[in-house]
């Protein structure tokens, strides 16, 4: 094990150990709670902003280029890993952040898990196009399903009686809310299967980062970049396809500053809820993590309603509520499970690492 993986295994036992100094108590834990509600309050504020503001960018009636706007963003978050390689460089003490070398074969083994990833994140955002931020967490909420059955066919992993109900429960809610949708008149298939497929890809996009994390040394920053770099270069082709760049070239605001001000700031928040994400898993926990998500996605769906002043249904409010109790549950199961087989701290915060690049988080 060289330096940097001792230092890293150090870091990560400090970030699940409660240290107190004798003496210290009472400061250090208003200290400690108040920098947690710092960071939780962080994360929420990154993550529902991201995803309201690519709700916006992708609801702009007069530029239909999902593909391009994804690409924007990956194109952001690779020029902003290689502005953090040089601050890492010129300000170590400062500024933490791997070195950054571009290798060929580290990147065509990237491949498959840049397919992944892309998929994963056209059809993410392809179904908040469709759907709204408000039906987002039902129509997105399959992954864990998808974590199970993929588990078991593909890694051979059985799963709890209680984590296949709390399964239950979310599938259930999804069908509700589905029902909900139509019953209302705003219900889009497209967006539903859009939402599926993406929550599928969620869960092998887990997957394929387990296989391909010892290629980038285990580091997630150099699986971000490689990640982003192949899938800039591989999204070109795609919009030459769809058709996109002649929309782009029509596009009335091409030149407005205001819009391209927008979609930079999408990428910001695409690369800033990696950082955030790992930094609320420091200060909590692999767990509180998941479960923060879950209470974010609900606060969510509730801005979305009230923002948009929209009407739902006392059965439409009960689909999310199942959607994200269900949620809630497998994720209290699963980390009592984890605890009974003493999981290393560093297995957990690997695990929970692979959800980063998720912007649904």
């Amino acid at each position: 094990m060289n330096r940097s993986q001792l230092k890293r295994s150090r870091i990560l036992r400090m970030a699940f150990t409660d240290y107190t100094r004798p003496g210290d108590k009472e400061e250090t834990f208003i200290l400690r709670a108040t920098k947690i509600g710092l960071v939780v309050t962080l994360y929420w504020f990154v993550s529902i902003s991201m995803v309201f503001l690519n709700n916006d960018l992708l609801d702009n009636k007069d530029l239909d280029a999902p593909i391009f706007i994804t690409f924007f963003q990956c194109v952001v978050s690779v020029g902003l890993c290689l502005l953090m390689n040089v601050l890492a460089t010129f300000c170590p003490g400062y500024v933490d952040f791997p070195t950054l070398k571009f290798d060929l074969r580290v990147s065509r083994e990237m491949l498959p898990l840049t397919i992944v990833f892309i998929s994963m994140i056209t059809f993410n955002n392809l179904c908040l196009k469709h759907v709204g931020v408000a039906f987002y967490t039902v129509g997105r909420s399959l992954s864990t399903v998808f974590n199970v059955v993929l588990s078991y066919t593909v890694l051979k992993q059985s799963t709890s009686l209680y984590a296949v109900l709390c399964c239950g429960v979310i599938l259930g809610g999804f069908w509700l809310g589905v029902d909900q949708e139509s019953v209302a008149g705003s219900l889009s298939w497209t967006g539903v299967i859009f939402g599926v497929v993406a929550s599928l890809c969620v869960s092998l996009n887990a997957i394929y980062t387990k296989k391909v994390l010892p290629v980038v040394d285990g580091n997630i920053w150099k699986l971000s970049f490689y990640n982003n770099l192949n899938a800039s270069i591989l999204f070109i082709p795609l919009m030459v396809i769809f058709g996109e760049l002649k929309s782009l070239f029509d596009f009335s605001r091409l030149t407005d500053l205001h819009f391209w001000g927008m979609m930079t700031l999408g990428g910001v928040f695409g690369f800033a809820i990696g950082y955030v994400t790992g930094l609320q898993i420091k200060f909590t926990s692999p767990l509180t993590h998941n479960v923060s998500g879950t209470a974010k996605s609900c606060a969510q769906t509730v801005l979305a309603v009230v923002y948009w002043a929209s009407s739902k249904s006392g059965l439409w409010w009960t689909s999310n509520m199942m959607v994200l109790g269900g949620s809630c549950a497998y994720t209290w199961v699963k980390g009592r499970e984890m605890k009974k087989v003493q999981v290393p701290v560093e297995t957990q915060i690997t695990n929970t690492e692979k959800t980063k690049d998720d912007p649904g988080v």
